[in-house]
């Protein structure tokens, strides 16, 4: 193996440990952040990320389930749920609260699964938290129906890269750094008396479809979701500058 290649390797696979002992550190940190009711972005996109999932009766899987809220939205939707995280304390968390029909501890590039296993994957925010979102995606390709979907969910690429200038409503957005490239983040949020730890990876579209496309996916739908301002009025900044996107992939013949 060429010495570039074997370093490359070496790094892809120092970050997904990494990536994983972070989501270890903070697991209750996220349990509490996630299942407070209203208390970040999610409950704003709720009712919009159930339509375009759509109700469905047949298996579902989601992917980095979490403490299970995608999951429980699945669930509701009424398809037959798998949640899987490879954080232990996340799927027994999810377990707790009824999320899903089936468990596993795993990653997404390693599903306990026979293949084309589901009709359904989920990825909801979580491929900005793996360092090798091929071969997470690879992974997903193989459990999943030839006439399956994935549906992905992350935050989008270019609001990571920069930010409103103030907490206007009106302010304008500023990019601070260069939209293109690869690089890690870390920093903290703190809201209503709880605080956050976020770390992920940052990077541009292209690279994600480049993903997608080397993993046998094609893209039939994406959407630039708006907030529902009713139920969160300080979010609507975003409905001027998207803070998700979200698609639909099938897998090629």
């Amino acid at each position: 193996m060429p010495v570039h290649a074997w370093t490359d390797w070496l790094m892809t696979v120092f970050d997904a440990g990494a990536d994983q002992a972070h989501w270890s550190r903070v697991a209750d940190q996220w349990i509490a952040w996630a299942r407070a009711p209203g208390h970040d972005a999610f409950w704003a996109y709720r009712d919009a990320l159930r339509s375009y999932i759509g109700p469905g009766t047949g298996r579902a899987i989601d992917v980095g389930c979490g403490e299970g809220r995608g999951a429980r939205v699945l669930k509701e939707l009424g398809y037959h749920v798998a949640a899987v995280d490879p954080v232990e304390r996340f799927v027994a968390a999810a377990a707790q609260a009824d999320s899903a029909h089936d468990y596993a501890v795993a990653t997404a590039a390693a599903l306990p699964f026979a293949s084309a296993s589901f009709d359904l994957a989920m990825a909801y925010n979580v491929l900005m938290d793996v360092a090798d979102v091929g071969a997470s995606l690879a992974g997903i390709r193989r459990a999943l129906r030839a006439s399956g979907t994935l549906l992905v969910s992350i935050v989008h690429p270019f609001v990571d890269r920069g930010r409103f200038a103030d907490a206007r409503p009106d302010a304008p957005f500023m990019l601070e750094d260069s939209y293109f490239g690869r690089r890690h983040f870390h920093g903290t949020e703190a809201r209503d008396g709880l605080s956050m730890d976020f770390a992920g990876w940052s990077q541009p579209l292209e690279n994600y479809m480049a993903a997608l496309e080397q993993a046998g996916f094609a893209v039939v739908s994406l959407r630039e979701p708006r907030p529902d301002v009713a139920q969160r009025p300080d979010m609507a900044r975003w409905c001027r500058v998207p803070l998700f996107l979200w698609l639909k992939a099938r897998p090629l013949a």
